[in-house]
């Protein structure tokens, strides 16, 4: 909230842009898609998106920071576990990604009328995947070197799978064999499954879906700890 002009602001200008492009513009000539206007069918997917890169993007910037001007050390001779330092960034990174998901939520209700067909679900998917991208910062964090280091998985991987996701397009458009290959891509369980809270409806298998969210949080997040516990990239 201190430099709100960085982590708020941003968010506010990008989706305005998504929601008055692809949502107010091309929309109307898209027309509908599962039955639903199209800009109601790409609310879920831009809110689920900022909720990943903010989520991503606190914890990696915000750890690898403080490796950088040497103060992460003050955490170090703390007598305080390592589970408690991964906690504390991961729920920092769930934060910001909540709050940035609720801004951009509520710049849709500014172009269409949000509707939730299951609210708490979608509420569930939110937080497991900014859990998950926060755990997945702060494992990029550990092993950069540099301030590059901390931007190419964003830019060259990340990125890419999110826009290949499903945001503005359902599976069921796109010919073979790329609806299969897009079944690879984790992040289309999170959108679709978070699309479901609000649209009822969903391109994949919803239990499919945590599932694989809930195993990548224990997975990540049990190497994040064993990274923190051997003080890799900290201690050397």
């Amino acid at each position: 909230m201190r430099i709100w002009p960085q982590t708020l602001l941003p968010p506010v200008v990008t989706t305005s842009l998504y929601f008055l492009i692809f949502g107010a513009l091309m929309g109307p000539k898209i027309g509908t898609v599962r039955g639903v206007e199209y800009i109601d069918y790409i609310v879920p997917g831009i809110v689920l998106m900022a909720v990943i890169n903010h989520s991503y993007a606190n914890v990696v910037s915000s750890f690898f920071s403080a490796k950088f001007q040497r103060h992460i050390e003050e955490m170090l001779i703390a007598p305080m576990p390592s589970w408690v330092i991964l906690a504390g960034y991961v729920t920092a990174g769930v934060a910001r990604g909540i709050v940035i998901g609720g801004i951009v939520l509520l710049i849709a209700c500014l172009f269409t009328e949000v509707r939730f067909a299951y609210p708490g679900l979608a509420a569930a998917m939110a937080i497991l995947t900014a859990l998950l991208f926060s755990v997945a910062g702060l494992i990029n964090a550990v092993f950069a070197n540099s301030f590059d280091d901390i931007s190419i998985i964003p830019n060259f991987i990340l990125t890419p799978l999110v826009y290949l996701g499903g945001v503005f397009y359902s599976v069921d458009m796109l010919p073979s064999p790329w609806a299969r290959v897009s079944l690879a891509n984790p992040i289309l369980y999170m959108i679709e499954a978070f699309r479901f809270g609000f649209l009822g409806a969903a391109d994949v298998d919803l239990a499919s879906a945590f599932f694989i969210v809930g195993g990548l949080i224990l997975v990540l997040g049990g190497w994040a700890w064993l990274l923190l516990s051997h003080g890799v990239g900290i201690k050397h």
